[in-house]
């Protein structure tokens, strides 16, 4: 190089030289996954697997011998609170032999499920609030690349699932910022999107709602589709529609631009074999006042069938229309099969905030 120093070069190749090597994962974490039951045998998925079906094949404790259940480790997260404000809403994951979950701080750790030893702990820098639990985490692997895909606050984070260290290749330095990505500014943390509930996988990609404020100024609930490597948004599908998308006419022509919520706050289902993500939403903001957004509101108070790959709507169905009630569909919904005249039918159950279940054909939507 025209004009270099030797000196400098020699020093920049000694600091490569010097940088410490990944010490890959430790002894009583490869010997935790020695101790491994099955894939079958654990939970690697949130709420059980993608179709949500909360299933454990697991049936050596019944009614007959419960009572006599001992405990065989404890573990003391902390993290608890000064003004006990703190929660714990974590949905573990047992993925080879090992035990993730989070703190009341949000600190994400990892355990040997046989014995609840600490075998890493990752400390993001978020504080921890009354409204931003954490519900669940996501696991990825191909390959020696395994990641945990993780929230906390307005940022999700990739986290190497064998040592605990952030991956630097995804988003910026390991983080995404979800405030970002949104076609509008939102600086303010309490107005931008929580991740809260985890995203769900479909191939290489992660499908994340997220929760946000319910008052005037929130951010908009847009559903995204994020690259588990890189942590670049594929595709977004908006859920409060911009000018020449479908559903647009049904709110005032700005509300694109100022009105919030319609967001996914409860959880996604997948049916891997069609390549279907299925988007349960939530009122628009504020949520019990809707004189500044006259219309029907379409995609809050929505089931949402999405194609996967691309975020393209294939059909929907609207439970309440110009919600000022707060009857935001509460849960991720449930993939099921009913059997009609002999036929398999592929269903899509989604529950309501007033008990009712609706049920839907995945494929086409009708009822």
């Amino acid at each position: 190089m025209k004009g270099s120093d030797p000196t400098c070069l020699l020093a920049a190749v000694g600091l490569l030289a010097c940088a410490p090597a990944d010490p890959g994962p430790s002894a009583a974490l490869q010997a935790a996954r020695a101790r491994s039951a099955p894939a079958e045998r654990e939970w690697r998925t949130y709420l059980g697997s993608r179709t949500v079906d909360h299933h454990s094949p697991l049936d050596e404790i019944d009614r007959g011998n419960v009572a006599n259940l001992e405990l065989a480790w404890r573990y003391d997260a902390g993290g608890r609170s000064e003004h006990d404000t703190s929660q714990i809403q974590f949905n573990p994951l047992v993925v080879k032999g090992v035990l993730y979950g989070t703190s009341p701080s949000l600190r994400l750790f990892a355990l040997d499920a046989a014995s609840g030893e600490e075998l890493w702990s990752f400390q993001p820098d978020v504080a921890a609030k009354a409204w931003t639990p954490s519900r669940g985490a996501v696991y990825w692997e191909d390959g020696d690349d395994e990641r945990i895909l993780f929230g906390a606050g307005n940022y999700l984070h990739a986290v190497d699932a064998r040592t605990g260290r952030l991956i630097e290749s995804f988003g910026d330095d390991g983080v995404v910022d979800l405030r970002l990505g949104l076609g509008r500014e939102v600086d303010d943390p309490l107005m931008g999107v929580l991740a809260t509930t985890p995203g769900t996988l479909f191939e290489d990609l992660l499908i994340l709602g997220g929760r946000v404020n319910e008052a005037v100024g929130a951010a908009p609930g847009h559903v995204r589709a994020f690259d588990v490597r890189t942590g670049e948004i594929r595709w977004i599908f908006h859920t409060i529609p911009h000018p020449g998308e479908p559903g647009y006419e049904t709110w005032p022509p700005d509300a694109w631009q100022s009105v919030g919520g319609a967001n996914a706050w409860a959880g996604i289902s997948v049916d891997t074999e069609r390549g279907l993500a299925f988007v349960p939403t939530g009122s628009a903001t504020p949520d019990f006042f809707g004189g500044e957004r006259a219309g029907d509101n379409l995609y809050a108070n929505t089931l949402l069938a999405l194609d996967a790959r691309t975020g393209e709507r294939r059909w929907h169905y609207q439970v309440v229309r110009h919600d000022i009630w707060d009857r935001d569909l509460p849960s991720p919904p449930n993939l099921l099969e009913l059997v009609r005249g002999g036929e398999r039918i592929p269903a899509v159950a989604q529950l309501t905030k007033t008990g009712h279940t609706f049920l839907f054909h995945r494929e086409t939507g009708e009822p």
